[in-house]
């Protein structure tokens, strides 16, 4: 694939389909371009399917050496991002299926010796409480939206957009109700006004 001339004017998926294309051919650096792009989309998308945390990194990586497998078996190279999330999502739900077949007392936990003081965590506890009880009270398509964009310093909205399904031009406009309907909920909470 051939990169247009004036860089402004290719998307995103153009230059992951580019990526992809010079990652066939064999050139340095070109999956690790993939990987910078999609993947806090991916670990967005493994969390979104109900992995817990300590098994998203194990999705995500399955993830990426299933591309590695596969690399010359994707049919269009602009699709990759699809490919990606649906492949997650087959990967978080295989993970979870065999996560309910284990028995959890097999899993040792480990408990830190350098824990915070009670006190010194106990303001920013309550706050973070506040928050996330606030953000359950938000719609599902909220919730999902604000956690993409909250994981990447300048989400690309195209990229949002077709993991969540949405049109791109409604993923701002929906982010700045989101962050409203938050913020609401928020000046109505007594621990969040007096922490």
């Amino acid at each position: 694939m051939t990169s247009p001339s004036d860089p402004a004017t290719v998307t995103r998926s153009e230059r992951i389909a580019d990526h992809l294309e010079r990652a066939r051919a064999g050139g340095a650096g070109a999956l690790d371009a993939i990987v910078r792009e999609l993947n806090p989309l991916l670990w967005h998308v493994a969390r979104s399917q109900g992995v817990s945390p300590s098994d998203v990194p194990d999705v995500v990586q399955n993830t990426w050496l299933e591309l590695v497998a596969h690399l010359n078996g994707i049919h269009n190279p602009r699709a990759l991002t699809s490919w990606l999330v649906v492949t997650t999502k087959r990967e978080a739900w295989r993970i979870n299926r065999k996560r309910k077949t284990t028995d959890p007392s097999d899993e040792l936990v480990d408990v830190a010796d350098d824990a915070p003081e009670l006190s010194a965590g106990l303001i920013t506890d309550e706050r973070d409480r506040a928050l996330w009880q606030a953000f359950q009270l938000l719609s599902q398509r909220c919730r999902a939206l604000l956690r993409i964009v909250a994981m990447v310093d300048r989400p690309d909205y195209a990229v949002v957009g077709e993991a969540l399904g949405m049109p791109h031009g409604s993923i701002g406009p929906t982010r700045g109700r989101c962050l409203a309907k938050l913020r609401a909920l928020l000046q109505t909470d007594p621990l969040w006004e007096t922490s």
